[in-house]
């Protein structure tokens, strides 16, 4: 009778007990294949997969507005950077939003685009502008975020639900805590966002800090939200004013 070794018990890796190795596979995999590609600096991209490109003259296209966004930051960082030292533009590699953002920085160098993927029953599938060898799929939500926030040197979050605004908190409060270095926030649109937090009454209230509103910077078109997250990376770059 052949006996099968333990990392090899397909039934064992499986099983509640070997939860801890499954973990440790989603912090390692992807901690080895973005070392062996040169990425370690991203501006992450959060917003909801149920965003669509909008097909008439509406002032709140976000799909639009990412994908612009996208794009500048990609000629930014390839005409600015080393190939070593580009930012990668990361998103949770799905539909909406995050097509969007993939397929403005495709214009410009698809190799740019990151895709951190999570496994899910519903909405979440890789878009067609992330390559394979830069698509990660998850299983573990905490593992993906920590994923995000380890290579965030700046963000950018659009309208969302349930999952954008869980990503967004989770960031602000390790910026707000020290878990995370200081970096560029934006919120690009701010007749969502006034309409889904009300940040001020957060800190009128004492529930923040009046320094806490200083962590991001709500932004309405993609020349702004660009200047804030630029301004942050490089302060030395001359750029105009708001």
């Amino acid at each position: 009778m052949q006996t099968t070794k333990a990392y090899k018990n397909n039934e064992f890796l499986m099983s509640e007990e070997a939860r801890g190795i499954r973990i440790l596979c989603e912090y390692l995999e992807p901690r080895r294949r973005l070392a062996m590609h040169g990425i370690s600096r991203a501006i992450v991209f959060f917003g909801s997969a149920r965003i669509q490109r909008s097909t008439a003259d509406d002032s709140h296209d976000y799909y639009a507005l990412a994908a612009d966004l996208a794009e500048r930051i990609a000629h930014w960082t390839m005409e600015r950077h080393h190939p070593r030292s580009y930012y990668h533009l990361v998103t949770g590699g799905g539909p909406g939003i995050m097509q969007a953002v993939h397929e403005g920085s495709a214009r410009v160098n698809g190799a740019l685009n990151i895709g951190l993927n999570i496994s899910l029953p519903f909405e979440q599938s890789l878009n067609s502008h992330v390559n394979l060898e830069n698509a990660f799929e998850f299983h573990y939500f905490f593992m993906r975020k920590f994923w995000f926030v380890n290579l965030a040197h700046a963000a950018v979050a659009l309208p969302g639900g349930f999952g954008t605004l869980d990503e967004l908190f989770e960031l602000l409060t390790l910026i707000q805590t020290g878990k995370a270095p200081r970096m560029p926030v934006v919120l690009l649109g701010r007749e969502f966002w006034n309409a889904i937090v009300d940040f001020r009454g957060l800190a009128d209230r004492g529930l923040i800090g009046e320094e806490d509103l200083e962590l991001f910077r709500v932004c309405d078109d993609v020349d702004s939200a660009f200047r804030h997250l630029v301004r942050g990376l490089e302060p030395d770059i001359a750029l105009p004013l708001d």
